[in-house]
């Protein structure tokens, strides 16, 4: 019962007044790789209440101001997983072919360990998505690996821009089509789903729009039901939410490029996107982006054939493009992962560790913020015993909002925030589903025959 007070207590008290905490350093003549702005050698990095405030040589700081010697080490931006499911109560509300109403920022679980292994690996944000169970599923979150407090509300990124989940091919139609007999059973049926929910929302918003018309003149004028799904599907119209597109298959891709042409919306990026070289010069054209994986294919049919050329054919012809983990696991070497696109098409460091950092950001919409070392953005850093390309590189030290989050020489062995004794803790890290986009949707199918 004490154990129980104490954790409410510290919930209560983990954010003093609604803010989030910030702190102050300086970095110390680190290899500094802005990504935006080249590499600077024996470079000093002042961050003052989170934010990064001066770069360049033998920065005076305020007194008092903690330091860290980053001689011969690599200083880089924060890791930004455009694609991942840590942090999050639920992953799918897999219930309706259509959940657009509902949010995974929602449940944020401040305890979940997977996002302190993730700072453990230099990143500092990740885009926590709802899963492919549905083809228009649930609202996303981009969080900020802000381990150590307590509130679930401090982990959301402040003025990040709202994400949406949809998904195409063979999870939404094995789950409604094959599993409920509901539509869609087939790929063109996923297509009539996505363009009945974006007319539906047409309807939505034009009888909103007239009430508005309506109510000037008549101030007694009663507004239609209040309808949150509808309401959603018109905010993608109205190009304030971004699509995040679940999709392996070319020509899903370019069918889903259509229907947004019909509807007229423009903000969106494909998630996986394994045959998405094939369409590289259409995506550029109509502005889509692409969050991929490095070498991860062949997992099940529909993504059979892929290429570990992928990214660098996608960044080749103009695509916005990221490398993402979709995993608890991959997220701890996300530097790896963008580090095989040299072997596989010969990106320059700057071009592949984009592919982490200010690539993923430009699709979250949160580029003014972090993605790169600017003066301004917030101070989300990575501090590596070599570069972060190498194989031999080590994450020593990861810093959200001036606050240092991990520190490999300084943290204690088990940082769980809250033990269970029950707790079931694998010999090694690594056991995880082959399709995180599709937990917690295994018992739909356990008593099919």
């Amino acid at each position: 019962m004490r154990n129980i007070i104490f954790l409410s207590l510290l919930f209560s008290f983990s954010l003093v007044g609604g803010q989030v905490p910030t702190g102050d350093m300086i970095i110390r003549k680190g290899t500094v790789l802005t990504i935006t702005k080249g590499t600077l050698t024996e470079t000093d990095i002042l961050v003052q209440k989170g934010k990064i405030t001066a770069i360049g040589k033998v920065l005076k700081a305020p007194a008092g101001t903690k330091e860290i010697d980053a001689t011969g080490l690599f200083v880089m931006p924060g890791i930004i997983d455009a694609h991942s499911h840590i942090g999050i109560d639920a992953v799918n509300e897999a219930t309706n072919p259509i959940t657009s109403e509902v949010k995974v920022g929602d449940a944020i679980d401040p305890f979940d360990l997977s996002i302190y292994r993730a700072l453990a690996g230099g990143v500092t944000t990740s885009h926590a998505m709802h899963g492919s169970a549905n083809v228009i599923g649930g609202q996303c979150q981009t969080i900020k690996h802000r381990y150590g407090l307590m509130d679930p509300s401090a982990f959301i990124f402040k003025d990040a821009p709202r994400t949406i989940k949809f998904a195409l091919g063979e999870n939404p139609i094995r789950v409604h089509g094959e599993g409920r007999g509901v539509q869609p059973r087939t790929r063109m049926g996923v297509e009539r789903v996505i363009r009945n929910a974006f007319a539906e929302g047409q309807v939505y918003r034009d009888k909103m729009k007239a009430y508005e018309l309506e109510k000037v003149k008549n101030p007694n004028a009663v507004p239609p039901v209040y309808n949150e799904r509808y309401q959603t599907m018109a905010d993608i119209l109205d190009g304030k939410i971004i699509i995040q597109c679940h999709s392996y298959r070319a020509d899903e891709i370019l069918m889903l490029l259509n229907v947004l042409r019909d509807f007229g919306v423009k903000k969106i990026t494909f998630q996986h996107a394994n045959e998405g070289f094939k369409v590289a010069p259409e995506l550029a054209t109509f502005g889509a982006m692409a969050s991929v994986f490095s070498d991860w294919w062949a997992y099940k049919f529909e993504v059979y054939y892929s290429t570990a050329y992928n990214a660098t054919i996608l960044t080749r012809n103009g695509v916005v493009t990221s490398i993402n983990s979709d995993s608890g696991e991959m997220i701890r070497h996300l530097y790896y992962e963008c580090a095989k696109t040299q072997r596989y098409g010969g990106l320059s460091d700057d071009e592949a560790l984009s592919l982490i950092t200010i690539n993923p950001a430009r699709q979250l919409g949160i580029d003014d913020k972090v993605g790169s070392i600017e003066i301004g953005k917030d101070a989300d850093i990575a501090i590596f015993s070599g570069n972060p390309l190498s194989v031999y590189a080590v994450p020593l030290m990861t810093i959200v909002d001036g606050i240092i989050r991990f520190d490999k020489e300084n943290d204690p062995s088990d940082m769980r925030i809250y033990i269970d004794p029950e707790e079931a803790t694998p010999a090694y890290y690594g056991r995880e589903e082959v399709d995180e986009c599709m937990r917690g949707t295994d018992q739909m199918f356990n008593n099919r025959h």
